[in-house]
């Protein structure tokens, strides 16, 4: 989910069809069943590769227990909020957190809010903006352009 700024509902309902290893590309199908193609990055598409040798279902990247159908929003959930636990993170946090996460770090390393847009899936730039979030190593870059710009004032 962070590796691609995955909704948690396109996360569980991934195919293994969804998956385009030789352009590393991953379509997902997000609200309104609108499609779009996001940056697989090579790490992520090895472990992929890992966990389906674990199951080899022929259908859903990550099926279920009973293997009938994709994993449920809620186990999702329920994973992520054991997981921000045992890492002593403060409630609550959603797994949404990871998608915020995502577009503050491709704008931190300078890709292009109209770029962050496409691959959230979002019709609106003003959507977008909501989630980036000033981090303390944006704030220390910041200070120091700011010192800079305003010495010798």
């Amino acid at each position: 989910m962070y590796a691609c700024g995955l909704r948690t509902g396109e996360a569980a309902a991934l195919k293994i069809t969804s998956i385009d290893s030789s352009n590393r590309l991953l379509r997902i199908i997000g609200k309104g069943n609108k499609e779009r193609r996001v940056p697989l990055p090579q790490p992520v598409l090895i472990n992929l590769r890992r966990l389906w040798q674990t199951h080899k279902h022929p259908q859903w990247l990550f099926p279920n227990n009973a293997g009938a159908n994709s994993v449920a929003r809620r186990v999702l959930y329920l994973t992520f909020g054991a997981a921000t636990k045992q890492a002593g993170l403060r409630a609550p946090l959603t797994p949404n957190v990871l998608r915020h996460s995502y577009a503050t770090r491709l704008l931190e390393n300078g890709v292009d809010i109209r770029v962050v847009q496409v691959l959230l899936g979002h019709s609106r730039i003003t959507t977008t903006a909501i989630y980036t979030h000033l981090t303390e190593p944006t704030r220390a870059s910041l200070r120091s352009i700011l010192d800079k710009l305003m010495t010798d004032l």
